[in-house]
């Protein structure tokens, strides 16, 4: 059995972070492990309280699963500090990881923003450096590339300057007025759209999460990119074709619509 690793923050309601990925990755027949950033309190109507991680812990929490079940991939969600990303970055420098997939998660579906403000340029300078892929939203990727997003036009020039800056693919998600659900891969100076079909369902908890660990889970099981990202956009509509509705507010996904049908 192939493994993947995710290295983020914990929901406690189950819908994002280290729960959604280890639903998704199991979803695909891939062994999940976890190193925890954080605990974060929060539901469907949002984040109210986060308690990081030390940066030893969580470097201990690497070394750990590194010298023992190697990880085929390694998907990295919420991390709030410039000293747990300088962590995470020798650790992965140090044991060669793989497969890296970076979702760098700045706001929370709800609207809570999840980093502090001197972690976002080492995000950038120590970490997007050891990524296959990187899997910014609009406004990720506004940020990321100083370009306003407004159309599909900018959606490409903003994905191409962070592909250029950080030699990388990117994968710029649609949504956020832009478009309707399409997403597009910017890869060796080409760009190609990943059309997807516009679900009305209101609970999109933890889509970014799942998503990107759904193309780690790909890569890990030996599959290139494009296709880990087809597949991943698949399984993304499954679950929300699936209308589970729990909670007040944005609600989660249904990881296991694939298991079974209720």
């Amino acid at each position: 059995m192939k493994t993947a690793l995710t290295i983020a923050g914990s929901d406690c309601s189950g819908g994002a972070g280290i729960q959604a990925d280890i639903k998704t990755m199991t979803a695909y027949g891939v062994y999940a492990m976890s190193a925890i950033t954080a605990l974060t309190v929060q539901n469907t109507t949002g984040v109210t309280a986060i308690m990081e991680v030390t940066p030893e812990f969580l470097g201990k929490q690497l070394d750990s699963i590194f010298t023992d079940i190697y990880p085929d991939a390694v998907k990295i969600g919420m991390v709030a500090s410039s000293e747990l990303i300088e962590t995470i970055s020798d650790r992965l420098e140090f044991y060669h990881a793989k497969n890296i997939v970076v979702d760098p998660v700045m706001i929370s579906t709800s609207g809570s923003k999840l980093i502090q403000d001197d972690a976002m340029e080492t995000l950038k300078n120590r970490l997007f450096r050891h990524a296959v892929l990187l899997t910014p939203n609009i406004p990720e990727a506004s940020v990321l590339s100083g370009v306003s997003i407004e159309n599909e036009t900018d959606m490409i020039k903003a994905a191409e300057i962070i592909s250029n800056e950080y030699g990388c693919a990117v994968l710029c998600k649609g949504g956020h007025n832009i478009n309707d659900a399409n997403d597009l891969l910017f890869q060796n100076h080409e760009h190609r759209w990943f059309i997807g079909e516009r679900i009305d369902n209101p609970n999109t908890h933890g889509t970014g999460c799942t998503l990107s660990s759904a193309i780690a889970s790909g890569l890990a099981k030996g599959l290139n990119l494009e296709t880990s990202v087809r597949l991943a956009k698949d399984y993304i509509s499954g679950a929300l074709k699936a209308m589970l509705d729990l909670g007040k507010g944005s609600g989660p996904l249904n990881h296991a619509w694939n298991f079974y049908k209720e």
